[in-house]
């Protein structure tokens, strides 16, 4: 039978926060955490965009040396959270190391602050250069080096799922972490996904004239989500974490219980890479319903994806309009902090568990005039003081990836 799913540890490094304070206070006081971009060398004229979802104040990282030396500045984002959340959940160092605990965890693209510093090495003129790319360069930077990076400093011997879907990374790390514990593959799964500080990934949204320009002198303005002003995304960074496990073996360790993840769906537009697809977001949602076994009007509140491009906030809007109506409320998160790429989906849901916890829902920053393409939903435009009790998280990525997450207030 179906085991339940149920959520004992969560931590995130956000452009508001890295603690449950900080980001409760962000999100009930307005306060934005997109921020001027940081010069470097490759912030050259040609790219628009100069505004970026940077985390102002990144933690102390107390690893150990032996741990230090495979992490570029991504595993460093991504062990921190997963530290987090092993020490919240309470599970012992015997449990981590058996075997019953795996890893779902991805990225983007890896270390790109790594893999541009091996690309300066073998393009340089330098008659030694080769010796100058170290033996675990390649282990810092590649695509799985959250995930591996994880396992090596914990000790975790379980199975290693390492998305890389871009904008779905980190959802559907949650989403196959779900279906592990939930089908008996594993007893526990942390999952979660980073993004480190790059502005690489600016130039490329930037090129294809998805990012915000106009509100450079003015970032917390941007982005600005269903918004008829909006002009674009914001790129971020950031890295989320939870630990799912079996219901019943977290009731027999008194383990804290967040939360119950019900439902996950993951479904492909198959057809244009870039463009969103009204159908396959719709698709997406529907059988992310049924997968939950609930019915439309039993969501209390979305987490849309809303990234505030001119097209992708109204094609969104058009499919949760389809399913659901006016009767959810909506919230696009990506206001507060920019689209912080792989981590979004964990950093989103850690949101949606402490507005269950709290019974708040946050409104949408700079949503002041609502576009009438977009006006058929229930957005809060203000801080809503209401029991919730059911939330969809809904991420879509590059490739025409759709994921939806459906998470519960945990109750017996």
């Amino acid at each position: 039978m179906p085991r339940r799913v149920v959520i004992t540890g969560v931590s995130a490094i956000t452009p508001i926060g890295n603690t449950r304070s900080e980001i409760i206070r962000h999100l009930t006081e307005g306060r934005s955490g997109v921020m001027p971009m940081r010069d470097d060398e490759l912030l050259v004229e040609h790219i628009h965009c100069k505004v970026f979802g940077t985390v102002a104040e990144p933690p102390v990282f107390e690893f150990a040396r032996r741990d230090r030396k495979t992490m570029g500045p991504v595993s460093y984002y991504a062990c921190q959270v997963a530290k987090d959340v092993l020490a919240e959940s309470g599970l012992s160092d015997e449990f981590i190391r058996s075997g019953r605990l795996g890893v779902a965890f991805g990225s983007t693209h890896g270390s790109p602050t790594v893999q541009r510093d091996i690309y300066r090495t073998f393009f340089s003129d330098e008659a030694t250069k080769l010796n100058n790319v170290g033996a675990v360069d390649y282990l810092k930077s590649m695509v799985h080096t959250t995930a591996v990076n994880i396992t090596k400093m914990f000790g975790i011997r379980g199975r290693v799922i390492s998305s890389s879907t871009a904008c779905t990374t980190s959802s559907q790390s949650i989403g196959f972490g779900y279906e592990a514990v939930k089908y008996g593959l594993q007893d526990a799964m942390l999952c979660g996904g980073a993004d480190e500080y790059d502005t690489t990934t600016v130039a490329v949204f930037d090129n294809l004239l998805a990012c915000s320009t106009d509100f450079n002198d003015t970032p917390h303005l941007t982005p600005r989500p269903f918004d008829r002003r909006r002009d674009g995304l914001v790129v971020g960074e950031g890295a989320g974490a939870v630990l799912l496990e079996d219901l019943d073996m977290a009731r027999k360790r008194g383990a804290p219980i967040l939360g119950e993840v019900i439902g996950f769906s993951c479904y492909n537009n198959g057809g244009d890479l870039i463009l969103p697809n009204r159908d396959g977001i719709t698709l997406a949602i529907e059988a992310g319903l049924e997968n939950a076994q609930i019915q439309a009007q039993d969501v209390d509140w979305i987490s849309a994806h809303a990234t505030a491009t001119k097209m992708g906030d109204v094609i969104e809007a058009q499919a949760i309009g389809t399913v659901y109506g006016d009767r959810p409320w909506i919230t696009g998160l990506k206001s507060y902090m920019g689209h912080t790429m792989g981590s979004c989906g964990a950093i989103e849901t850690f949101i949606a568990l402490i507005q269950m916890a709290e019974g708040f829902i946050a409104p949408t920053l700079n949503l002041e005039e609502v576009d009438p393409r977009c006006a058929m939903l229930k957005h809060a435009t203000q801080l809503v003081e209401v029991p919730v009790e059911t939330v969809s998280v809904q991420n879509f990525a590059f490739g025409g990836v759709n994921t939806c997450l459906f998470i519960k207030k945990f109750s017996d």
